[in-house]
């Protein structure tokens, strides 16, 4: 069955979580994942990683990244409109003033009810409004589609090499460290660890960006 399975609104600029849907934090390695966010290489404002049965995807404007996972048949055409959706929403609802000096996590608690109801609707097609322009989002993404993140482009971090290869069946993109013992970590852990990791490498791209607007 495609579905969303979870989703989050995070800030660019240093990875604080401001939203997300009441199943996104499911681990608890996630502060542990935080401190590799300066050892990766910067990523384009649209992305998609693919980890074996569950796609990663986001967009990022205004000093802010939309994630959402979701299962590989999910069609990308939606999985793109429903990050759309989410980026109007937050971006009509809160200005950058505000989520700029946010100081704790998930302070945009209330968005919470804005990224379920909206999930629910993407993951039940026949309740979407006709009024959605799908085409509209197709010709986008032909056009400029999203940035297709490797595994190996992660593994340069410190510490991923300790994700269980088993959960990356069929990438051919992982292998064991020499001399390393390997623990089992869930799908929820490997999930989080991937997301700490793209947000971290959003905050030095937008970090860039912010510095060009102000000195222009």
């Amino acid at each position: 069955m495609s579905m969303i399975l979870s989703a989050s609104v995070v800030r660019v600029r240093d990875g604080l979580p401001l939203s997300a849907s009441t199943d996104y934090e499911q681990s608890t390695g996630m502060q542990e994942c935080r401190k590799y966010f300066k050892k990766l290489s910067q990523l384009p404002d649209r992305c998609t990683l693919k980890t074996g049965h569950y796609n990663i995807n986001f967009i990022s404007s205004l000093g802010v990244s939309y994630m959402m996972l979701c299962t590989e048949n999910y069609p990308n055409v939606l999985a793109f409109c429903f990050l759309d959706e989410l980026q109007k929403e937050f971006i009509t609802t809160y200005n950058m003033m505000k989520t700029n000096t946010a100081v704790r996590p998930y302070c945009f608690i209330e968005f919470d009810n804005f990224i379920q109801r909206t999930k629910q609707r993407y993951n039940n097609t026949r309740s979407l409004s006709t009024k959605m322009n799908l085409a509209d989002m197709q010709t986008e993404i032909k056009l400029r589609p999203p940035y297709q993140i490797s595994v190996a482009e992660l593994g340069s971090a410190n510490g991923f090499s300790h994700l269980s290869a088993a959960e990356y069946k069929g990438t051919g993109k992982i292998s064991a460290a020499p001399h390393q013992r390997l623990e089992p970590v869930t799908l929820p852990g490997i999930v989080s660890f991937v997301l700490s990791l793209l947000c971290g490498a959003l905050n030095l791209i937008r970090g860039f960006h912010a510095i060009e607007s102000l000195l222009q």
